[in-house]
């Protein structure tokens, strides 16, 4: 049998070294190449040999004992700190501050999320007190993501809705830049205020149910929300109320017409709170015990939360500008009063007031990406965690700007988007992907429709490259890029890849891995774990990584009973049996002082 053990060796050393050579030449032979370094294969690969089949199987050790809840106390487990320590600093003792910074902005996450605030303050801190002011050894590394280890950890491997943020931010670059070459439209004038913005200005940003940030373009220039704020008093009031008792006021359907429209549906009701008459009946159930100003407090300050606190501002000229120009709105007040459709007591004067103020309140593309995000998800702000609204209000909400959310345009783009959206004559777009992300387009200038010409072919051109559309089918649909699918490397976790990356000697897979939560001790069929492989190959450093890092087990052996240092010892790589031999015995004490210890790191997270 050890004879036949010696002959697959050679054959699987044959085999890697052929795939090697096919990709310098191009070819992967079924590999997936993930850096200049490494190749593995994209399934759980089976080699068959004369009578044998010699392969790998999923999975590892199963342990039933529960785990110590003090991570401290399990000498088994591998520090979370040290793991993401050593995938950064890539084999080094110490790293920049920048790298760690660059790298996790690469995840989508930002050294302003709030999440983040007790290592950033730890991180500032010790920058301007440490001697070389720029670099972070292990101590001070772990001293700095102690307090978000988790949220950090999940960031690094990818575990948000979007693993792969650096490729899907590169598209979004390339469909933003495509839009930007339109230069038709105009720039909404019946308002003022509104008139005098440069029609060149265009910016879009975006914020994942994970909190991942991403902008581009003149996001951080503050407009009004005007129509924009229709969904968002909606969900405000249906959440405060209950969906029922509000459209005891105002209906659902589409009304086909003009948003401005003096019109009603057959109950004597506005058609959809995204209208101005819904949303004007709609805004005077919002606490209606409370004086103007009392009200006004109230939104903007949910509004703030919504936007995880970042800019939310009141615009007093364009209020003045859209009371000195409201006739409309007038009109329509005054209509929506003689038909009824207020509840009892409302005064119309102070009611168009708080309806102008409402749409006078100004954002940033990147604040309005985060309220987007909290009705993508379910009300939850992504970036406090707080939870602001009812399921049942963000549903209805969404539904609601799917059927009705963009003017008379709102068929043609349920039709050709398919995605909740909302826009407004201040030239933004709000766009929800449920459960996935929302985001803000602004551009002033409009189409006849009164929808931002760069922000619908946006639109488009995303959910044509992406499969975002509601009834675009996951499964089958090829031809469109999944951003939710993890990436080939996170698909290819099997014990192949492990040894593989273990015979080669490559350490910065092995970091990834790890990293990962793979169980580092996985066996193949053979019961030889990645410590047998890097062991008989003599790698060193390798070694030395799995038992301080990862925190193998060196007792472990293979079908034949041989342990790693029996590896090690045959090919006479002596320096690494000193070091088994160190680590099995601290191994055998640490043991009998935690007999129900595990290895499994994906229940640390």
């Amino acid at each position: 049998m050890r004879e036949m053990r010696t002959v697959v060796g050679a054959a699987l050393r044959l085999y890697f070294a052929s795939c090697s050579q096919n990709t310098a030449s191009g070819r992967t032979c079924g590999l997936l190449l993930l850096g200049p370094r490494v190749s593995v294969s994209l399934d759980t690969v089976t080699w068959r040999m004369c009578s044998g089949v010699v392969g790998t199987r999923r999975g590892g050790h199963k342990v039933d004992a529960k785990l110590p809840r003090n991570k401290e106390q399990n000498p088994f487990l591998p520090h979370l700190e040290d793991l993401l320590f050593e995938t950064i600093a890539e084999g080094q003792d110490k790293f920049p501050v920048v790298k760690f910074i660059t790298a996790l902005k690469a995840t989508g996450l930002r050294t302003a999320d709030p999440r983040l605030k007790d290592s950033m303050d730890t991180l500032r801190e010790l920058v301007q007190t440490s001697s070389d002011g720029v670099m972070l050894d292990k101590d001070l590394f772990r001293k700095c993501v102690a307090g978000n280890i988790v949220l950090l950890t999940q960031a690094f491997r990818r575990k948000f809705v979007i693993p792969d943020f650096e490729n899907f931010t590169e598209q979004i670059d390339h469909i933003y830049e495509n839009a930007k070459g339109l230069t038709w439209g105009k720039v909404a004038d019946y308002i003022p205020q509104l008139a005098k913005f440069n029609p060149n200005l265009w910016g879009v940003s975006l914020c994942t149910v994970d909190g991942q940030r991403h902008s581009i373009g003149d996001t951080k220039v503050p407009f009004c929300l005007q129509s924009c704020m229709k969904p968002l008093k909606y969900a405000i009031a249906a959440h405060d109320l209950g969906t029922k008792f509000v459209h005891q006021f105002v209906g659902k359907e589409p009304s086909g017409l003009r948003f401005d429209t003096l019109s009603l549906n057959e109950h004597n009701k506005p058609h959809n709170p995204m209208i101005n008459a819904g949303s004007i009946v709609v805004m005077s159930l919002i606490k209606q015990k409370l004086n103007t100003s009392e009200k006004f407090d109230y939104v903007m300050d949910y509004l703030r939360k919504m936007a995880g606190y970042e800019y939310v501002a009141f615009n007093n000229s364009t209020f003045q500008s859209e009371r000195e120009t409201g006739d409309r709105n007038f009109a329509i007040a005054y209509y929506l009063k003689e038909k009824k459709c207020f509840p009892e007591g409302i005064d119309v004067i102070p009611c168009l007031d708080f309806y102008f103020q409402l749409c006078s309140i100004e954002v940033t593309c990147e604040s309005a990406s985060v309220m987007a995000a909290t009705l993508a998800n379910g009300g939850i702000c992504p970036i406090t965690g707080e939870c602001l609204l009812s399921p049942e209000a963000v549903r209805n909400t969404l539904s609601l700007m799917h059927s009705c959310g963009m003017y008379d345009f709102s068929g043609q783009f349920a039709f050709h988007v398919g995605l909740p959206a909302k826009s407004g004559v201040s030239g933004g777009i709000m766009l929800v992907v449920p459960n996935v992300m929302g985001m803000m387009c602004w551009s002033p200038p409009l189409d006849q429709l009164g929808n931002s010409v760069r922000g619908i072919q946006f639109s488009q051109e995303m959910v044509s490259m992406f499969n975002f559309h509601n009834y675009d089918n996951l499964r089958h649909f090829i031809r469109k890029l999944d951003p939710r699918r993890e990436s080939g490397e996170a698909q290819a976790k099997t014990v192949a890849n492990l040894l593989f990356s273990a015979y080669s000697g490559d350490l910065s897979a092995l970091r990834r891995f790890a990293l990962s939560a793979m169980d580092m001790d996985q066996k193949d069929y053979d019961y030889r774990t990645a410590l047998h492989v890097a062991s008989a190959e003599g790698h060193l450093k390798v070694v030395r990584f799995l038992l301080e890092v990862c925190k193998v087990n060196p007792l472990s052996k293979d079908r034949w009973s041989f342990t790693s240092k029996d590896e090690a010892n045959r090919f006479g790589h002596m320096e690494i049996v000193e070091l088994l031999e160190e680590y099995e015995q601290r191994y055998i004490d640490e043991a009998k002082e935690h007999p129900l210890a595990s290895q499994n790191l994906e229940g640390m997270v």
